[in-house]
């Protein structure tokens, strides 16, 4: 079994965020481009809910990762900004990863030099609560995204 490491956490988010992007475009082109109004409505709202939840759980991640790998602020801030344009966080990831960004260890312990690594490396450590505390997070921001209204 392979183990979860910072690459294959990030590209598994990177991914299923571009797809999200994708299903939520087509759900629109139906409910605006076609004669199926009422599916289309459907669709952007079932598929627009899966991305806004994949769109936030991608967002965490990125930080996680970006204060585990140690990435420059404007490096961190750039692969948050990915999960905006449709199909970024791909061209994100592939330029992460070429650079060395995304590394098969966590690079976290508990003598790190920051309290944000050395809080990382906690979360690391208790894999389940991390994985726990993900969820209630994304949760959590869902639902305030959903209290404040769709974009305008």
């Amino acid at each position: 079994m392979n183990r979860l490491t910072p690459r294959s956490l990030f590209r598994s988010l990177a991914v299923a965020e571009a797809i999200t992007w994708a299903l939520l475009l087509t759900g629109m082109f139906v409910k605006y481009a076609t004669e199926a109004v009422s599916l289309g409505e459907l669709g952007v709202r079932i598929f627009g809910m899966v991305h806004g939840v994949v769109f936030i759980a991608y967002c965490l991640v990125t930080v996680i990762v970006a204060i585990d790998q140690r990435w420059s602020l404007p490096r961190a801030v750039l692969g948050l900004a990915a999960a905006v344009p449709p199909f970024a966080t791909l061209l994100f990831e592939v330029y992460a990863d070429r650079r060395g960004l995304l590394g098969t260890d966590w690079l976290s312990r508990e003598d790190s030099p920051t309290a944000l690594q050395r809080a990382v490396c906690w979360l690391l450590r208790r894999y389940q609560l991390a994985v726990g505390l993900l969820v209630v997070a994304v949760g959590l921001l869902t639902a305030v995204a959903l209290a404040v209204g769709p974009p305008a």
